[in-house]
């Protein structure tokens, strides 16, 4: 790339599903013969909006699009190369990593790279063991764990979906304190073996910056979230009940934030909302325009807005 600038995003597709059913996940409502009339035609618009916005994330400040973006609630590796087929990404260079995850929705977290400039050299998932209230074993997302090179620099991503709050945030909260350990213990594991490795955490952590298990517990003393103050009354990733939330973070190891000799060095991050991306009129005017508001088709390409980060090129 010639570009001076770079930019690195983390995107919650919003159930990306095909229209086939698969008997191993909970998926039948997007199927033609599903409660939410899941077809071809909703499924290429929905590939066609997320595509669309992928390739303009960033854009603005670097002229091209990310060199890499994780992404959460994907279902299998065919609406992965579904996306990246697509005509806004096509002639973009981008792969795929993913690995199937226990997730009982069938929804994973994948990473979409382009070619020509980041090389995959090692991927897997790690499992997230938890319990339910029962003390049964709550299936949830893996933890994509990827280490490549981005132009000749060596870096760790990780990239996550952790547990939801629909049990309510108290009760669920050990689920995502559980999750950023986990995090804490690869990332341990990464520099055992290279203390000044460059590592990036992303993902939709189903918590906010300030949030004790993404503050105290993941990002704690030793690593910077750059997302920190994007998030306002009246700003974020996402909505819920008339509230704004910043879901959605990548988080830096320090040794991106060196101002001198350093060949990426972080200059920005920003949530990536423009009027397109947002409800228009009525009572949730400006909030992401989602594909479905319950069993109604909004046509929306996501209930999130992706974020980004970007980088200046040494």
């Amino acid at each position: 790339m010639s570009h001076s600038k770079l930019s690195i995003a983390f995107y919650n597709l919003e159930n990306l599903f095909d229209t086939i059913n698969d008997p191993n996940i909970l998926d039948d409502d997007f199927t033609p013969k599903g409660d939410l009339n899941w077809n071809k035609s909703r499924y290429a618009e929905k590939l066609r909006k997320l595509s669309t916005i992928i390739s303009k994330i960033g854009k603005a400040e670097t002229g091209d699009a990310p060199v890499f973006l994780g992404v959460a609630e994907v279902e299998n590796k065919k609406v992965l190369k579904d996306l990246i087929a697509t005509e806004a990404l096509a002639t973009l260079n981008y792969d795929f990593v993913h690995h199937n995850s226990p997730d009982e929705r069938g929804i994973d977290t994948a990473l979409l790279y382009r070619k020509d400039v980041f090389e995959v050299l090692e991927s897997r998932s790690y499992t997230l063991h938890i319990n339910n209230a029962e003390g049964l074993r709550d299936y949830t997302r893996d933890i994509l764990y990827i280490h490549g090179t981005l132009e000749g620099v060596e870096l760790f991503i990780l990239v996550n979906h952790w547990p939801s709050r629909r049990e309510g945030v108290a009760l669920s909260n050990p689920k995502r304190i559980a999750a950023a350990k986990r995090n804490r213990e690869i990332i341990a594991e990464i520099q055992a073996k290279n203390p000044e490795a460059r590592i990036l955490i992303m993902g939709d952590f189903n918590d906010d910056p300030q949030s004790e298990a993404v503050r105290d517990h993941l990002v704690s003393i030793d690593f910077y979230n750059p997302m920190i103050f994007l998030l306002t009354r009246y700003a974020g990733s996402l909505t819920h009940r008339g509230d704004w939330y910043l879901f959605d973070q990548i988080i830096l190891s320090p040794n991106w934030m060196k101002a001198y000799d350093n060949p990426l060095e972080y200059k920005k991050s920003a949530i990536y909302n423009p009027g397109a991306l947002r409800e228009q009129e009525g009572r949730f005017k400006g909030n992401p325009l989602r594909t479905y508001a319950g069993d109604n088709y909004l046509g929306g390409a996501s209930d999130h807005f992706p974020v980004y980060v970007v980088f200046k090129k040494s």
